[in-house]
């Protein structure tokens, strides 16, 4: 009997995934991954169900791409744990974990044991080796050195309307959560940005940016205006 064309291209795809295995590569379930042609992975690499690999994909060895994952056109280090993200035509070194729910967008790279957390997206930037942006943050044409937190809530504010403008923050440097960072600025290597703060300036090395309005406490204002009151 002769196969539809559907059951012709599940019939290639298992057997694509039927290859990966018997060169060491684990499955949860063989049956719901979606992997082209042109992937190579290493050994010792497991893929959860429900991940598609497409286009030139290259996994490293001992590497575990979690349920969910979308990679194509990327370049994936050793020892790398990818949970519930999208990887679209960048490179990602070892020992680096990203998501869940991250979004590394095209002509990223992303260094050796760097960490990028759950709603951190990145766009055309690269982070080097240790540094991290753990969660709900924004990486936008930015250059990262080594050692460096970008906290929660950060983003870099790289379009004005009509340009895209890039900034550096330099090795070991600490941006604090709900950090605006107006591109283009350079931070120093070592530089400490207070939460809150929107940068507009290059920052010193080993130096202090606060640049926020000072905190007023005005007693009684809520009962004053019957705000509150329902």
């Amino acid at each position: 009997m002769k196969l539809t064309d559907y059951e012709q291209k599940e019939k290639k795809r298992l057997e694509i995934n039927i290859a990966h295995l018997e060169r060491g590569v684990n499955f949860i379930d063989i049956r719901a991954v979606y992997i082209d042609e042109s992937v190579e992975i290493g050994e010792g690499t497991t893929i959860y169900p429900c991940v598609t690999l497409s286009g030139n994909v290259k996994i490293g060895t001992n590497c575990i791409i979690g349920q969910n994952t979308q990679i194509s056109d990327s370049v994936i280090g050793d020892d790398t744990e990818i949970q519930s993200s999208v990887v679209r035509e960048s490179k990602i070194g070892s020992k680096a974990t990203i998501g869940p729910f991250a979004y590394i967008r095209p002509d990223c790279e992303i260094g050796n044991k760097c960490k990028v957390g759950a709603f951190v997206e990145v766009k055309n930037s690269k982070m080097e080796e240790g540094s991290k942006a753990p969660h709900l943050a924004y990486v936008g044409d930015a250059d990262v050195g080594k050692n460096v937190n970008i906290g929660c809530g950060v983003i870099f504010v790289n379009y004005n309307g009509s340009q895209k403008f890039r900034s550096e923050v330099k090795d070991g440097a600490f941006i604090g959560c709900n950090v605006n960072i107006v591109s283009p600025v350079v931070i120093e290597e070592e530089a400490y940005i207070a939460a809150g703060s929107t940068v507009t300036k290059n920052v010193p090395k080993d130096s202090l940016c606060v640049a926020r309005a000072r905190e007023r406490i005005i007693d009684g204002w809520t009962s004053k205006r019957n705000i509150l009151k329902k």
